[in-house]
């Protein structure tokens, strides 16, 4: 079962790109991209999608690689953290309260054993439609992991806040690239399945480059949006061998 881990990342990233932003793109008609964006969240991302397809070109994550990922979301975090601390930033911030640890407690053991349930589920559901638990993940299950991102970037979006809707999925991808394969990683091998492989990542690979060379270009048009959605419609159909 360890394949679902890689799938449902690789999936959440292609569902972000061009489920989202295709999405949002239309509810906005166009969305313009910052400067503090381009200058730091593009070249980042880039980074470590680079790092993860060269990590997982043998079908496999190690402990080793794991550790590397780890490491490099960790830099990846402070040297955000460092370069997004502006004068804006500086200005009073929102004391943390006992309620918000509670809070992060319980939503993280509920992580845990909602995890143990899941995949539960996934291997029952598989078994139903004999479909395997890799196309499952990589899609209706990521899916499901993309919704908060979704509404999220959508209500950013018909709020006239392109940087919030774009600069959730930067971050989002960067997380689901780096932290959900390597935590993971550390535990056992995570294997990948031939279909996240030969379908899942080049389109992760691809799309990932479309949507730095739309950042790149400042504007993300509401036919880019329709494009976008028309690359998830083929997506799916691959994997699902639909033609």
């Amino acid at each position: 079962m360890t394949d679902v881990v890689v799938a449902n990342a690789v999936g959440s990233n292609i569902a972000n790109i061009l489920l989202i932003i295709g999405i949002s793109a239309i509810a906005a008609k166009k969305l313009v991209v910052d400067k503090s964006l381009i200058d730091l969240d593009l070249p980042l991302l880039a980074i470590s999608t680079v790092l993860f397809l060269g990590i997982v070109w043998d079908k496999q994550i190690t402990f080793g690689e794991s550790i590397l990922m780890l490491i490099t979301y960790i830099i990846y975090l402070f040297y955000t953290i460092l370069s997004k601390d502006t004068d804006d930033e500086k200005a009073k911030r929102p004391k943390i309260l006992i309620k918000d640890i509670v809070f992060l407690v319980l939503g993280i053991l509920g992580l845990i054993f909602g995890a143990k349930y899941l995949i539960e589920a996934l291997i029952e559901l598989s078994t139903i439609l004999n479909v395997a638990t890799g196309v499952i993940s990589i899609t209706a299950l990521a899916i499901g992991t993309s919704l908060p991102e979704l509404i999220v970037s959508a209500k950013a979006a018909s709020q006239n806040k392109p940087e919030v809707a774009l600069g959730n999925i930067f971050g989002s991808n960067v997380f689901n690239t780096l932290m959900i394969t390597s935590v993971p990683g550390l535990f056992s091998v995570l294997v990948i399945d031939d279909q996240t492989f030969n379908i899942g990542i080049p389109i992760m690979a691809l799309v990932t480059l479309l949507f730095v060379i739309s950042g790149i270009s400042k504007r993300i048009h509401m036919w880019e949006g329709a494009f976008y959605l028309s690359i998830y419609v083929l997506f799916l159909a691959k994997i699902f061998n639909w033609f």
